[in-house]
């Protein structure tokens, strides 16, 4: 499946800064995985037959959620672009229910970020783009937001 900037071009247009959403989103699966592992490693140290399988079926169910939310980031992540070309910033969100929104540079007022203390130590924020007669757009949690505002903001 070709990229959704590949897709729109213009002639003489080219990508000048490319980024995504950032891993972070992985983190609630994460947190489940250990919490599956934990317990299955927990049933087999426990001699008690109906703690066993009280631990196992938590294990199995925790394991389940933590496929969900796996499969849910790959999929954001999979289907969110962000891009900077010489003459527009480009986000794109969604597969079958699409939102993209496109600023011309020359139209760009001002690129804001905000980062949590976890997001600057990640390196990861959200990035507001401000556009004269173009409206606020926002993009949120994206990876390496300042090297992305860098991208619009020097020319």
């Amino acid at each position: 499946m070709a990229r959704y900037i590949d897709e729109i071009l213009q002639p003489g247009e080219r990508v000048l800064y490319s980024t995504n959403a950032h891993w972070i989103f992985y983190f609630p699966a994460i947190l489940a995985w250990i919490v599956a592992l934990g317990l299955f490693v927990a049933s087999r140290q426990i001699d008690i037959y109906s703690a066993m399988v009280l631990c196992l079926l938590g294990s199995g169910l925790v394991a389940l959620a933590a496929l969900y939310w796996t499969v849910k980031g790959w999929f954001h992540r999979f289907t969110t672009e962000t891009d900077v070309t010489n003459l527009r910033v480009v986000h794109k969100t969604g597969f079958i229910k699409r939102r993209t929104f496109e600023m011309a540079l020359d139209k760009v007022e001002s690129v804001d970020v905000d980062q949590s203390i976890l997001g600057r130590i990640l390196n990861y924020g959200d990035v507001t783009i401000r556009g004269v007669g173009e409206g606020i757009e926002k993009i949120t949690t994206i990876a390496s937001p300042l090297a992305f505002r860098s991208s619009i903001t020097t020319r």
